[in-house]
């Protein structure tokens, strides 16, 4: 089984708020967070400094999808965001994102074993394919 943690973030947000919203999130679905297979975004924030900093404390690789790439997911999200598609282009980063990368790493129809969860600066999703 592949798990792909999604992630969204305002700009500037540090990789410590990054990893309490995994940890907790992961905690809370009794998952360890070394079964993550990789991170997702959106390609807006592909040199944010956060999201870089926590692929490396993860050693885990970091993709990234455009709007459009993300947008075929939108009918499967558990939130719309006005806010996001606003900034964005795409109603759901962190959900959109996990689902891309899960499905493109293995080949088939991922699903969200944890939907989105948020804190001021960040979401994350995790899904899971395969």
């Amino acid at each position: 089984m592949t798990l792909v943690a999604g992630l969204g973030c305002q700009r500037g947000c540090d990789v410590h708020t990054l990893l309490d919203l995994i940890d907790a999130a992961l905690a809370e679905g009794g998952i360890p967070r070394d079964r993550i297979t990789a991170l997702a975004s959106i390609d807006l924030k592909k040199d944010e400094p956060g999201m870089l900093a926590l692929a490396e404390v993860l050693g885990l690789p970091l993709r990234c999808f455009n709007a459009s790439q993300l947008s075929v997911y939108e009918d499967r999200l558990s939130h719309k965001s006005e806010i996001a598609f606003t900034h964005t282009g795409c109603h759901g980063i962190a959900e959109s994102a996990a689902l891309a990368l899960a499905e493109q790493l293995t080949g088939s129809k991922a699903r969200l074993l944890i939907t989105r969860q948020k804190t001021a600066q960040a979401t994350f999703a995790l899904a899971c394919a395969g």
